[in-house]
C-alpha cells in the first residue's frame, strides 16, 4: 500500500470512530438508564380512613400514557377498594400498602423555584422537606429508599416539588372525599455544577380526618 493510501485509510478510520459511522446498535437504546428519564415514577397512593373497612374509590385522569399499574384498575380509570385506619388496602381479597402507577406524561415540569442540593446532603434534605410537608415516617422512608440511590452520588441534584404542573395532568377523584390530601411530586435532575433557583416555599399539612397521601417523582433529564 502506498504512503498516500495508508494516510487516507488512517484518516478515514479516525473519522469513523469520531462520528460513529458504522457503529453497531448495542447497549444504549432501550437501556434501563435511558428508560428512567422523563417518566413519572412510582406515584403511590396511601389511604387512611377514619373507620376500618371503609369503601373507597380512586380514579385517575392522566394526561399521558400509563405504563404500570399495581393493582390493575377494577373500575373505569381507577380502583375500588376497602381501606383500614392503619393504611391497609384490600383489593379483591389481596392486601396492599398503597395503590401504584407510573406513566409517560404529555407535559413538562418547571424549575422556576426549587433547590440545588449536594448529592451527599440529599438524604438529610429529603428527610427535612418531607417532614415539613407532612409525610409520616413510613412514607418518608419509602420515598427516600426509592429515590436516594439515584441521587446520592451526583455532585448536585436540582429539585423542584411540583404543584399544579403535576396535579392538573394527574387528577385524582376520591370518594368519599378526603379531609386531607397530600400530593408530593419531585421533579429533579443531576448536575455537575451549582444551579441557582428561586427559593421554593412548600405547603405544610396537618393530617386530619380521612387522609390520602401520594408521592412520586420524575428524573427529567
Amino acid at each position: 500500500m502506498g504512503k498516500k493510501c495508508l494516510i487516507v485509510t488512517i484518516v478515514m478510520g479516525m473519522l469513523l470512530i469520531v462520528f460513529g459511522y458504522g457503529k453497531t446498535e448495542d447497549a444504549c437504546p432501550g437501556s434501563d438508564a435511558s428508560d428512567e428519564i422523563g417518566i413519572d415514577r412510582k406515584p403511590v397512593i396511601y389511604l387512611y380512613p377514619e373507620e376500618d373497612a371503609t369503601e373507597v374509590s380512586v380514579t385517575l385522569d392522566y394526561d399521558g400514557n400509563l405504563t404500570e399499574l399495581d393493582p390493575i384498575f377494577n373500575i373505569e380509570n381507577g380502583w375500588k377498594v376497602t381501606a383500614d385506619r392503619d393504611g391497609t388496602i384490600t383489593y379483591e381479597g389481596e392486601k396492599y400498602d398503597y395503590l401504584y402507577w407510573e406513566g409517560d406524561p404529555n407535559r413538562n415540569y418547571n424549575f422556576f423555584s426549587g433547590f440545588c442540593v449536594k448529592g451527599e446532603d440529599t438524604e438529610a434534605f429529603l428527610e427535612d422537606k418531607l417532614t415539613e410537608i407532612g409525610l409520616n415516617e413510613a412514607e418518608k422512608s419509602e420515598f427516600i429508599e426509592y429515590w436516594l440511590p439515584q441521587m446520592v452520588d451526583n455532585k448536585y441534584n436540582v429539585i423542584s416539588f411540583q404543584g399544579s404542573s403535576y396535579t392538573k395532568g394527574a387528577k385524582l377523584d376520591i370518594e368519599p372525599k378526603p379531609d386531607t390530601l397530600i400530593r408530593v411530586f419531585m421533579a429533579w435532575y443531576p448536575s455537575d455544577r451549582y444551579v441557582g433557583l428561586n427559593p421554593q416555599y412548600l405547603d405544610e399539612f396537618n393530617r386530619e380526618g380521612f387522609t390520602v397521601v401520594e408521592w412520586g417523582g420524575n428524573r427529567v433529564k
